[in-house]
């Protein structure tokens, strides 16, 4: 059945509305991205169902964890493991095509474990019923993939892939003092969030779908769908784990308080360049495949990221993973984004390096008259007003989309054809971030 534009563009809007209202009225995103954690991993490659934003359904083949809620998932489960422990995982399949995979970044040992298993062109690979186990230590902290390394055009495509986050000697979960990504002080961070960016022709999905995977000709792919963390817009902007979206459980929704550094997990997952843009300031680059970006490779911890550069657009290769630092101070702004008079108190909190910080702007006025809410047009993300964790008077009905008087950006791929679910806009490889006031709960973590 087809809808009419009108209707289509109703939809969407409501369920923009469900998603951002979902998220900005509950808590506050953890430091911690949402995976699974240990040195021994079981997982099981089969076919799912993932949702697109515009409400169309298509089959994957996934990774499922098999020892917690045996789903495929797209992408796969991220394995989060910590510097130097020895790492085991174990891949069952229960596709009728041979399935293995590769752990760029690192050296693997396979071997057979049961069933029908046979030496593939990139690594040992498990036949239907067949489980191949494959094994590596984690000796670098860092950002890294993993995925099929059989008919990776095909396999890749359909979903077998996922993110590997090292956690660095000395991290403590639940320490926000010990959060680095490299060990080194140029990789502290407060808050992470993964980006793993792929896209899809959903063509070569429907094949598949009715058994015609011979049929497949990854030559002619022509994606139409482009996600980050196997969601399109606006399901990007939901919590991780609705019940909705059951085989894509991970959400990359931004919140962070003025002054907090936030580190991004990017991930070229695909086949494509992705220019990944980040309204609000640039992004540091510190880290690429896993590797800090030093002059001094030998000492690192002494070098730290002094090759880092700073992208306001990121683009990520097939493949490659980058690590960065987003930080949103409000330097520059030239007005005191918390609406202090000049002769307000500043709590220590309000500042993002104390009460000395020039990045405040202390008492400075906005730098207009701030028209009548009778003669705008708000904006759904609008508060009623210009000043950071600050509700105003808005007509009946505005102003849903930030309870909490945020600041929000949009991030999203640059390339704008992108941004769509298969030529309906507004969808795809975006998300929203949202700054918010440092009263909103949780406070922020301690130093």
């Amino acid at each position: 059945m087809f809808m009419n534009k009108i209707t289509l563009k109703r939809r969407l809007g409501v369920l923009l509305l469900v998603a951002l209202l979902s998220l900005t009225l509950g808590a506050m995103s953890e430091a911690a991205i949402n995976g699974i954690t240990g040195t021994t991993f079981n997982l099981t490659a089969k076919e799912g169902l993932i949702s697109t934003g515009e409400g169309n359904s298509v089959l994957i083949w996934g990774y499922a964890n098999a020892d917690g809620t045996p789903t495929a998932q797209y992408p796969g489960p991220t394995l989060i493991i910590n510097q130097g422990a020895t790492v085991t995982v174990n891949l069952k399949n229960k596709l009728t095509v041979p399935v293995s995979i590769v752990f760029p970044g690192h050296s693997v040992t396979a071997k057979a474990v049961s069933g029908n298993t046979q030496k593939g062109l990139l690594t040992k690979e498990a036949l239907n019923g067949g489980t191949v186990s494959y094994t590596f230590t984690a000796t670098k902290p860092g950002t890294y993939t993993y995925y099929s390394g059989t008919q990776p055009d095909l396999q890749v495509e359909m979903g077998l892939i996922g993110a590997i986050i090292v956690r660095p000697a000395g991290y403590v979960a639940g320490n926000p003092s010990t959060y680095t990504a490299y060990g080194h002080k140029d990789s502290k961070y407060h808050r992470e969030f993964l980006f793993l960016l792929t896209e899809m022709d959903d063509k070569i999905h429907s094949l598949v779908d009715r058994g015609l995977t011979a049929n497949v000709d990854t030559t002619t792919w022509w994606p139409v769908y482009w996600s980050i963390n196997g969601r399109t817009a606006p399901d990007t902007m939901d919590m991780d784990d609705v019940d909705w979206l059951p085989t894509q459980p991970y959400n990359c929704m931004v919140r962070f308080y003025p002054g907090e550094k936030v580190l991004l997990r990017i991930i070229g997952g695909g086949r494509d360049l992705h220019p990944f843009h980040t309204h609000g300031n640039h992004v540091r680059i510190i880290a690429r495949d896993g590797r800090l970006l030093t002059s001094d490779p030998s000492h690192p911890l002494a070098a730290g990221a002094d090759l880092a550069t700073k992208e306001f657009t990121v683009t990520s290769a097939p493949g490659q993973t980058l690590d960065g630092i987003f930080q949103w101070t409000g330097e520059g702004l030239g007005w005191d984004f918390y609406g202090h008079a000049p002769t307000d108190p500043l709590a220590p909190k309000e500042c993002p390096n104390g009460l000395a910080d020039p990045l405040c702007d202390h008492g400075k006025p906005f730098p207009v008259a701030i028209a009548s809410v009778y003669d705008i047009t708000p904006g759904p993300q609008y508060s009623g007003s210009p000043f950071l964790g600050t509700l105003g008077f808005l007509p009946p009905g505005q102003g849903l989309f930030n309870p909490t008087g945020g600041f929000f950006f949009m991030w999203h791929s640059h390339n704008e054809n992108e941004i769509v679910n298969n030529n309906i806009f507004v969808g795809g490889m975006m998300t929203m971030i949202v700054v918010e006031h440092p009263n909103v709960d949780p406070p922020i973590p301690p130093e």
